[in-house]
């Protein structure tokens, strides 16, 4: 049986998220990213939600499909200009619930 690869657009439709749509769990400083050289947020989180339209554009983020991994909170701590200002879990009954495992 051949195995098929899935994009990272059908993983993430195998998760359930209940989202906080109004109040983000992760905050962005917008000025401080602008600043970042490296922006490892762009190629690190899974979920792609940092992204940038071209080189001279902001950092722009999505909190709705966060994976709650952390990955981000960490690569910007460590390799970028400390841009995420705010980082932890949704309010209650809000974020991710994982379908298969």
């Amino acid at each position: 049986m051949p195995v098929k690869k899935l994009r990272v657009e059908d993983l993430l439709g195998c998760n359930k998220f209940n989202a906080d749509e109004k109040n983000s769990h992760i905050v962005i400083d917008r000025a401080i990213c602008a600043k970042c050289m490296n922006k490892p947020c762009l190629v690190a989180c899974p979920a792609v939600l940092y992204t940038q339209e071209d080189e001279n554009s902001e950092v722009k983020f999505d909190h709705l499909g966060c994976l709650e991994c952390g990955t981000c909170r960490i690569v910007c701590h460590n390799h970028g200009n400390k841009g995420i200002v705010k980082w932890g879990y949704p309010v209650g009954a809000c974020g991710i619930s994982y379908r298969y495992g």
